[in-house]
């Protein structure tokens, strides 16, 4: 599966942090934002960029092992779609960080990432969700993959742009996620 799109409705670190989780279990993976009101995560090129500028042939594959992350920039996903097409046709494997609110419909699956909480305060979707738990839940709400609490130096780590060690348990929760029939 070349290209995931990942979606966070609920909250803002996960929504940033989840990409780069998801990438980092692939092993070499381009992470693509395509909120306008994204992070702003480190790098010299932005979508926005690619867009404006055409990509180079250094963006269209990876010069190296592990992950590349190009932030959006403001740009709207539309625009950029044969950036996007090309950046996805590139490399081995993409991850679309879709916006919390109203996703766009990709042309690839959708990995649903939810709040496991107590208390059932974020109903479960209808499919299959990866389920990021949380102090207190103790089991999912509904069918997928449950990712365990992020240890501190893995969240300092990915936000810093730097890849946990190899073994780490959050990363390799996500590898199971590349294998999951997801829906569009």
């Amino acid at each position: 599966m070349p290209a995931l799109a990942i979606w966070t409705p609920e909250d803002g670190l996960l929504g940033a942090l989840a990409p780069l989780g998801l990438a980092a279990a692939a092993g070499t993976c381009l992470v693509v934002d395509l909120d306008p009101a994204g992070p702003h995560y480190p790098g010299a090129r932005s979508l926005a960029s690619l867009v404006a500028e055409g990509p180079r042939r250094e963006d269209l594959s990876p010069a190296r092992r592990g992950v590349a992350v190009v932030r959006n920039g403001g740009v709207d996903p539309a625009a950029a779609a044969p950036v996007l097409d090309a950046l996805v046709e590139g490399w081995e494997r993409v991850v679309l960080r879709l916006p919390p609110r109203h996703p766009p419909i990709p042309s690839c699956p959708v990995v649903p990432v939810r709040l496991s909480l107590p208390g059932a305060l974020f109903p479960p979707g209808d499919g299959p969700s990866v389920y990021q738990a949380t102090p207190g839940a103790l089991r999912p709400p509904g069918p997928g993959i449950r990712l365990p609490v992020p240890n501190r130096r893995t969240v300092e780590g990915l936000i810093a742009g730097r890849l946990p060690p190899p073994g780490d348990r959050w990363i390799r929760a996500w590898r199971r996620a590349w294998e999951v029939p997801w829906g569009r």
